[in-house]
């Protein structure tokens, strides 16, 4: 399948910015399922600094604004194939190494809800469907709605609100997955939904590791693995490393942000 996306963002500022620094994951890779036949990341109101691969191998693109801006606009376009793996990413690859995967995180610490899901889980099942089962057990414990947390809450703190998004749904399943001794990490992306063009947001997903298959994605919000509508962008511990923008900025103005992503079929 080839996929067209377009991911526009605007920052506009009530008052002119002192000064501010952008960090952005936002360029696809080839491998695994999906090749990359065109990529390009365009900035007004901004300057390109510098470009780096960081320790899980994402593309990072670091973006300055100059003192007197009210408007940064970040537009990031291209064209994708895409195979359907049934969720298999394959072997690990990148700088760091697979036990770092297990490590806990301030947002995937595991706390007393996150091992009480896990308890509920069938012992005697094979390594992929207890996954499997994790993965359906952290849907029902969190209900998909938005305006119930933002990007520090916690994995516990999702379970204990019993609402969440796609972020808080990443964050559960990785919390139980490494408590069960599992690597796993956070993967943000795009998703195209079948019935619509223009998307809500970006999408994010969680991987496990298993030493048969590789990387293995799971997406609790949707109840499946990813499959031919999904791109991968970037990876990380958690959201923080994996987000697609984040930075700072010096001064008093009030910051307002738009988010306009576009997901379609060629």
């Amino acid at each position: 399948m080839r996929l067209s996306i377009s991911h526009r963002t605007v920052y506009r500022y009530d008052a002119p910015v002192d000064y501010a620094l952008q960090q952005l994951r936002l360029t696809p890779k080839s491998h695994g399922a999906q090749t990359v036949r065109r990529w390009t990341t365009s900035v007004t109101g901004g300057c390109r600094e510098l470009q780096f691969e960081d320790e899980h191998a994402n593309t990072v693109e670091l973006i300055s604004v100059a003192p007197g801006t009210t408007e940064i606009t970040i537009l990031s376009e291209g064209e994708l194939d895409i195979r359907d793996t049934a969720g298999v990413h394959g072997p690990h690859a990148g700088y760091m190494p697979l036990w770092m995967f297990e490590r806990h995180t301030a947002l995937t610490r595991p706390g007393q809800r996150c091992r009480k899901l896990v308890q509920g889980l069938d012992p005697n099942l094979a390594p992929l469907d207890r996954l499997h089962a994790l993965s359906a057990a952290a849907s029902v414990a969190v209900s998909y709605m938005t305006g119930r947390s933002d990007v520090g809450t916690t994995a516990e703190d999702a379970l204990a609100a019993g609402a969440g998004v796609c972020q808080d749904h990443a964050h559960v399943f990785i919390a139980c997955a490494r408590s069960m001794g599992i690597p796993a990490r956070y993967v943000s992306g795009y998703l195209m939904m079948n019935d619509r063009v223009a998307q809500e947001a970006t999408h994010a997903w969680a991987e496990a590791w298993l030493p048969d298959l590789g990387w293995v994605g799971f997406d609790v919000s949707n109840a499946i693995s990813p499959d031919q509508r999904y791109v991968r962008v970037a990876t990380g511990l958690d959201y923080t490393e994996a987000a697609p923008v984040n930075g700072f900025r010096f001064g008093t103005a009030h910051e307002d942000m738009s988010v306009a992503v576009e997901v379609r079929q060629d």
